[in-house]
């Protein structure tokens, strides 16, 4: 039988392990009887853990949720992943969480047995955070992306300003989903001045404008797959040019030469998917499409079509000049 000690910390592991446990359940993997399990239950409330209990044959222990963060008991497989979120969240799109991350990183390391330590170690000397163009001007405020989840969870309206071609506005909004790629977040929700979905960056979201408004009745989404339609909103809708072309390749291989934020792909059967994608160049476009590196074919814009016949012309003129 485990010591007392030991057995908390067997307890209080299992009960941070899944939501509900039954007396019995509980008894078996410490190898202790009911009163004995009563016991270390009440032990963990007097050391501040909110152990819930519900009585009856279908009854059992849940953690609670208390006043105050107790510790939290993880293996070692789940130490590792936090170390590594932390260190990325370090080097992250949301603003002032570089400082607490690395506070955070700090103390953990401080208790992490050396076996994790060099494992982790070795991912810290070996990774460096490459920060592309802009990416301090597209760090979000931490407060805001709270405020935004919680009126998503809540179903409570918005009132946001938000630069548009006609300057900064403000709009009223039902906030559904949040969004993020590596570098940006992004709010889905339903604009209600211009009755129609609607995908906002949060880094220039200006707001919320008062505390959150009336509750609303969610509405169905826009597509099922709510990642793959801010692709395509951010891929295509703010440029000249959209355009669909047809790879003759599986989206999976389509799929590890493009990036989500550079167009939405679906599937147009086993060995051919679709990119949908957009430019302000159709220069750009025939560029980006040819190497991929397979065999396409050009849906839309027609233009294109003529761009890459032009293209293919100097591409050969270029690898024949010189020959003999």
């Amino acid at each position: 039988m485990l010591e007392t000690s030991a057995r908390l910390l067997r307890l209080l592991s299992l009960l941070q392990s899944r939501r509900d446990w039954t007396g019995t359940e509980l008894a078996t993997q410490l190898g202790v009887g009911l009163r004995t399990l009563r016991r270390d239950i009440d032990r963990l409330r007097d050391l501040g853990y909110p152990v819930d209990a519900t009585p009856g044959v279908a009854g059992g222990y849940r953690l609670g949720v208390g006043a105050a963060l107790p510790p939290l008991l993880l293996d070692d497989e789940e130490a590792v992943a936090v170390a590594i979120s932390l260190h990325t969240a370090a080097t992250g799109s949301v603003a002032g969480l570089d400082e607490t991350a690395l506070r955070a990183l700090t103390k953990l390391q401080q208790m992490l047995p050396s076996r994790l330590r060099h494992r982790i170690s070795a991912f810290h000397a070996t990774t460096v955070a490459l920060a592309g163009p802009g990416s301090a001007a597209d760090r979000v405020d931490p407060d805001l992306l709270t405020a935004l989840a919680a009126a998503c969870r809540d179903q409570r309206r918005l009132r946001l300003r938000y630069p548009g071609r006609d300057g900064v506005t403000t709009r009223e909004v039902e906030p559904h989903r949040l969004v993020h790629t590596p570098r940006r977040w992004y709010l889905v929700a339903w604009d209600l001045s211009r009755g129609d979905w609607r995908t906002f960056r949060v880094d220039r979201i200006q707001g919320p404008q008062g505390p959150p408004g009336a509750r609303f009745t969610p509405r169905p989404l826009p597509a099922q797959d709510v990642a793959a339609y801010v692709s395509q909103s951010i891929a295509s809708a703010p440029y000249r040019y959209q355009a669909s072309i047809l790879f003759r390749a599986p989206l999976a291989e389509v799929a590890e030469h493009t990036s989500p934020a550079a167009g939405r792909l679906e599937a147009a059967g086993l060995d051919a998917c679709v990119l949908h994608t957009g430019s302000n160049s159709l220069d750009e476009l025939a560029l980006y499409v040819g190497l991929k590196g397979f065999d396409f074919q050009v849906l839309g814009p027609p233009e294109l079509i003529g761009v890459l016949r032009s293209l293919s012309e100097r591409l050969l003129r270029g690898a024949t000049q010189g020959q003999v």
